[in-house]
């Protein structure tokens, strides 16, 4: 089979493994599995797929993955799909489960990294659904640096409540997971906890609020891994298929231009994720997420850059959980292009940075199209805050940094009285049990990256507070774990160092004071230094909860939270 010289350029990588009579045996193997001889010789695009019917997230990611490699077939490659393992947050949140899903990024990479680097593909398409997908298919793809994409499978659709005069009200999971506190402390009954369980997740796709997943696809989009708009559509849109197939459109021009990821993702490019993800009140889970990108592309970015970055930012998108709308909603007004266009119009990111498309930032940004009248995406010069969603703390009691999302809520100062657990199972039944008084401050410790292991997010407790409304504005949490990107209210998160290192979040007492300041970015522990290093010096560490298998791995080899939490 002769190839066109624009393909026989794509297939850079896997001549290798398929080309010449040495490579008999394995074309052999590849045609008993339906690959004819014409496959073989042309370009070999890998398809990552994260698929799994645990879950709304990835349920659908075959449809996905069908699509996609029509597109590379429409555009003369072979797809080869493979699967990787997934974790759905949502289910496993509040159990010992939850640590699996920090622990799932590193696993879901290196298997990504493993079959690629087995099969030499000419290029590859990393299909992501929920919040961890994304973070390790771009880690991988740093990795590899082949060309290649992350293709997100999409948000779920809003679910609709009915109201009693008739009427429909749009809800996420959000609400389910509120509506749980709620019950619990007695404020709605079993069938409307029931109604809110029934009606939240309609069909395929990831939550729908601007948490964690969301959070990290528009993230994608601005790092330019991820085409943009083509990204954001919904996972049950009438449209998808058609973006899927685009998408393998594009890896196929990728490989034949050898656009590679280290082209792409520079020190610009993450700033104007972050941006992004101030700008759109996003999760937590970015900081913690960027750096581990950083760090795989080998770009110097640490967590002291973060405040610098959304001091400048508005926030612009009145996005849940801390907003009004859903992503559909953000997708329907005109999306990342129209975003990237408020930003780039206020100087607030870098519009020269390439993206997979081949196009810059500021030239995909021109095709922005804004529905007439939309109320999710903000002028610039009329923000919902005038500061970014998201904060970096320092102090006594977080020396090496914590992180705080000040979108959904308006305490900036807060004071209060030290409750203390060692794990999220026990706060949470305190909670439930009624023990938590307005203003105080819950600390959950012994559960970050190596205490945990795996930083548990937090959502059971912080959802459990919410439902409760004279809790609801008053109390804070403070944690070496993390939370949901759905959380709300004064949550820090990413305490480091972990108290399992002997961090002074392990010196806490209960009854001890601790004040939050969010303008002068400070947590302070309010007790004298060497008493904290009184109690630090008779401190000892519990032992580990595992000590054998994935989890004891992942914690003999894992960093610090203000490092991204990355394997070494």
């Amino acid at each position: 089979m002769t190839l066109s010289n624009e393909l026989n350029s794509a297939k850079r990588y896997s001549k290798v493994l398929t080309e010449g009579p040495s490579r008999a045996a394995a074309r052999s193997y590849l045609r008993s599995v339906g690959f004819t001889k014409e496959d073989l010789h042309k370009p070999i695009i890998g398809i990552a797929n994260t698929w799994t019917e645990v879950g709304p997230c990835n349920f659908h990611l075959r449809d996905v993955a069908a699509a996609v490699k029509q597109g590379i077939r429409d555009a003369g490659g072979t797809p080869m799909e493979f699967n990787t393992i997934t974790v759905h947050d949502g289910i496993t949140m509040g159990t010992q489960g939850m640590k699996a899903s920090l622990v799932s990024r590193e696993v879901i990479a290196d298997s990504i990294e493993l079959v690629t680097r087995a099969n030499s593909f000419d290029g590859l398409v990393c299909i992501a659904g929920c919040d961890k997908n994304m973070p390790a298919a771009i880690m991988a793809l740093a990795r590899l640096d082949i060309p290649g994409l992350m293709l997100y499978g999409g948000s779920i659709a809003p679910g609709k409540l009915p109201q009693p005069d008739g009427t429909t009200k749009e809800i996420t999971i959000l609400q389910v997971f509120e509506g749980m506190g709620s019950h619990a402390a007695g404020k709605i009954t079993d069938d409307e906890l029931e109604a809110l369980e029934a009606a939240a997740c309609p069909g395929p796709g990831a939550c729908g609020g601007q948490f964690t997943a969301n959070t990290m696809a528009m993230a994608g989009e601005f790092l330019g891994i991820s085409p943009i708009q083509i990204t954001g559509v919904p996972a049950m849109s009438p449209d998808k298929a058609a973006a899927s197939r685009e998408a393998g459109r594009l890896v196929m021009e990728l490989a034949k231009n050898d656009l590679r990821p280290s082209k792409i993702v520079t020190r610009k490019a993450i700033e104007n994720a972050y941006v992004s993800a101030c700008a759109s009140g996003g999760s937590t889970n970015a900081v913690l997420h960027l750096l581990a990108i950083a760090r795989e592309f080998n770009i110097p970015f640490t967590i002291d850059d973060f405040n610098a970055i959304s001091d400048r930012t508005p926030h612009i998108c009145d996005l849940s959980p801390g907003g009004k709308y859903a992503a559909t909603d953000y997708q329907d007004a005109g999306g990342s292009r129209l975003l990237a266009k408020r930003l780039l119009d206020a100087g607030l990111i870098d519009g020269t940075q390439i993206t997979v498309t081949g196009k810059t930032l500021a030239e995909e940004a021109q095709h922005a199209v804004e529905t007439p009248n939309q109320k999710v995406i903000y002028p610039t010069e009329h923000p919902l805050k005038a500061t970014g969603g998201l904060v970096i703390l320092k102090g006594n009691l977080a020396p090496e940094g914590c992180v705080v999302k000040v979108a959904g809520h308006e305490r900036l100062f807060h004071q209060g009285v030290a409750r203390v657990f060692e794990s999220e199972d026990e706060c949470h039944a305190a909670v439930e049990a009624g023990k938590i008084n307005p203003n105080d401050v819950c600390v959950i410790r012994y559960e970050g990256p190596r205490g945990g292991p795996g930083m548990r997010e937090m959502l059971a407790v912080t959802a459990a507070i919410k439902g409760i409304p004279e809790l609801s504005e008053t109390v804070a949490l403070l944690t070496d774990g993390r939370f949901s990107g759905a959380t709300r209210g004064l949550m820090v998160g990413h305490v480091a160092p972990e108290a399992q290192l002997g961090g002074p979040i392990a010196a806490v007492h209960e009854g001890d004071t601790i004040t939050f300041d969010i303008p002068n970015r400070k947590l302070t522990l309010n007790v004298p230094e060497a008493e904290i290093a009184k109690r630090i010096a008779a401190w000892k560490a519990p032992e580990p909860r595992f000590k054998r298998g994935v989890f004891a791995k992942y914690a003999n080899s894992v960093s610090s939270a203000s490092e991204g939490a990355v394997t070494t």
